[in-house]
């Protein structure tokens, strides 16, 4: 441990430690309440991908949850509807990437921050005990949006407009 001076007026504590022939130095935590803060709220939130409610992802992909209760392609916005709807503090994270996604589109951006327990630890809801039960009931609530409902519709129609139009051809010549 020692004192390293940084500019004249600050003096910054500093650990340094040798690892694997690389030298670190990392401060030391005593001024700064504002991270002890951010990672104390940190820890009360879970992230949700929405590649962890993907029907069409496999468990190698990320799925975590049964493909029979899972969804097709949910977004983070769907997400977050939801769980805000049932009354959990919900954060959107638009630029966070699942890192096993290997489709860097916009529309497989985005993650989900839900605040699962209070300070005390206490689950903030008590229907919702621990993050599994918060991603089965997300997957379960998202077919039921009148987003999802509606495009349901509209591609019902679509299908039954395309298959009057088909025609056979005829017998092949010997």
């Amino acid at each position: 441990q020692g004192l390293w001076k940084l500019r004249e007026d600050s003096v910054v504590r500093y650990t340094s430690c040798i690892a694997g022939g690389l030298y670190y130095l990392a401060r030391s935590g005593g001024d700064l309440p504002q991270d002890s803060r951010s990672t104390a709220l940190k820890q009360r939130f879970i992230c949700i991908y929405p590649a962890y409610l993907n029907n069409k992802k496999t468990i190698a992909e990320g799925r975590r949850i049964p493909i029979d209760k899972a969804v097709e392609n949910p977004t983070p916005t769907e997400i977050q509807d939801v769980c805000a709807a049932v009354g959990l503090n919900v954060l959107v994270e638009k630029n966070k990437m699942y890192p096993r996604e290997w489709n860097r589109d916009a529309q497989f951006r985005g993650r989900v921050r839900v605040q699962l327990k209070q300070e005390d630890g206490n689950p903030c809801l008590p229907q919702f005990p621990s993050r599994k039960s918060v991603m089965l009931y997300a997957a379960e609530t998202i077919p039921k949006l009148k987003t999802r409902t509606q495009k349901m519709g509209g591609s019902d129609q679509s299908l039954q407009q395309g298959e009057g139009g088909k025609k056979g051809k005829g017998k092949k010549k010997k």
